[in-house]
């Protein structure tokens, strides 16, 4: 079995590694292609994948490589987690928009607009190469805005599957705390990615949120950055990323009060390839769990797992409206468990989303498709009307002024002329 990771000189890389070492009845992997144009990072990533994979008695062989065509060839799954820009184009997109009073968010708002601009064409790129090269492989997109991006493969034609951490991240913590095993644990996950809420948490077939958040409700709001009387009033339990819709004003102060998230991670990146430089350093650093995507590896393997075995089980991944939600188009992509097999990944019916939250997400799903057009076809107004879309934007002053400063940072990477 052959897996190939576009983007493989991530910092993020060793984390799936780790998976990989760990789980490997789960996932006989024989062949890893590290794929990633920064020769300097690659060479430090695939070494240390390489010593834990021997410190692991794993016996795969790591494949780097800076061409897309040869890192995909023979492959079953492609998993991208590339970041075109890296973390100084993060930086900006964090930054720029709050200059103008709004969130500063890679993911999410403005920023996430701008790392989507320069991000699809890219993608869409890559992926026609594993489609010459792999033609029969599974693209796993771990590539942000998730969301926008596995729409974008989707409507290509591309065998893709979105993939995030939030829902594996919460399924862990609740089992955690319920003394269970997380197989036990399945989650009532609905919206689009990074913009979902927790209904329920089924523990054997039995909703205990109720219990959790009588129990754990303020450990679970001081982590969400949320007020507890809001979870309980709810009923619910809200992504990380809510908190920027529900506390947007309090998150652009905090913001504007400290560096950014970026300038942090690139610190942290640097201390990381000087770990992975160290020939003593077989296993997966404690520094790695500061850098974020908890349980990328377990929600990885578990995914590939079940397209190559076929197995049927259910996930939370990104995929195909298809009627899940009503008040979306088919062509939407959604965040919900899914029934996941050779064939793919299926939606499983879901409950009538409460109006509170299915009004958000048909705006942010809205916004979506303006600016997964923006992204394809370019052009200010594009831009524009994707921002004005957004509900952390929406007003024309500052929609104008936002286009300005993003197409001028951006300028470099678009691919299309602005006017």
């Amino acid at each position: 079995m052959k897996l190939a990771v576009v983007g493989g000189g991530s910092t993020y890389t060793p984390e799936l590694i780790d998976g990989f070492a760990r789980l490997r009845d789960e996932l006989p992997v024989s062949e890893i292609a590290l794929i990633d144009p920064d020769p300097v990072r690659l060479e430090l990533v695939a070494g240390v994948s390489r010593r834990m994979l021997a410190h692991a008695r794993h016996p795969a062989r790591v494949l780097a490589t800076s061409s897309v065509a040869e890192g995909v060839a023979g492959a079953q799954v492609v998993l991208f987690q590339l970041r075109v820009g890296g973390q100084a184009a993060r930086d900006l997109d964090e930054t720029l928009p709050l200059r103008c009073g709004c969130v500063g968010q890679e993911t999410t708002g403005a920023g996430g607009l701008a790392k989507a601009l320069r991000t699809v064409p890219v993608v869409l790129r890559i992926a026609e190469t594993v489609r010459e090269h792999a033609p029969d492989a599974w693209i796993v997109d771990f590539t942000n805005p998730v969301g926008i991006v596995t729409r974008a493969l989707l409507d290509a034609g591309h065998r893709a599957i979105g993939l995030c951490n939030v829902a594996i991240g919460f399924q862990r913590r609740f089992a955690a705390w319920l003394g269970a095993d997380p197989a036990r644990v399945s989650l009532g996950h609905v919206g689009l990615n990074h913009l979902t809420w927790e209904r329920a948490v089924y523990l054997d077939g039995r909703d205990v949120l109720p219990a959790l958040l009588a129990e754990h409700g303020q450990e679970i709001a001081d982590s969400l950055g949320l007020r507890l009387g809001l979870l309980r009033r709810l009923g619910v339990v809200p992504s990380y990323y809510l908190r920027y819709f529900y506390a947007h004003d309090a998150v652009v102060r905090e913001q504007r009060s400290k560096p950014s998230r970026a300038a942090e991670v690139a610190e942290m990146e640097t201390r990381l390839l000087e770990l992975y430089a160290d020939p003593s350093v077989v296993e997966k650093p404690e520094l790695l769990s500061q850098r974020g995507g908890a349980f990328y590896s377990e929600a990885a393997v578990a995914l590939i797992a079940s397209l190559l075995g076929d197995r049927g089980d259910t996930q939370v991944v990104n995929v195909r409206n298809a009627g899940t939600l009503p008040f979306l188009g088919d062509e939407a992509v959604i965040e919900v468990p899914a029934t996941v097999g050779a064939g793919g990944a299926v939606p499983l019916p879901v409950a009538p989303v409460e109006p509170l939250y299915a009004g958000l997400i048909a705006n942010v799903s809205a916004y979506e498709t303006l600016a997964l057009d923006a992204a394809r076809q370019g052009g200010a107004d594009r831009v524009r009307d994707a921002l004005l879309a957004h509900p952390l934007v929406g007003q024309d002053e500052l929609a104008e002024e936002l286009t300005g400063l993003l197409l001028e940072a951006g300028r470099e990477r678009l691919p299309w002329t602005v006017g």
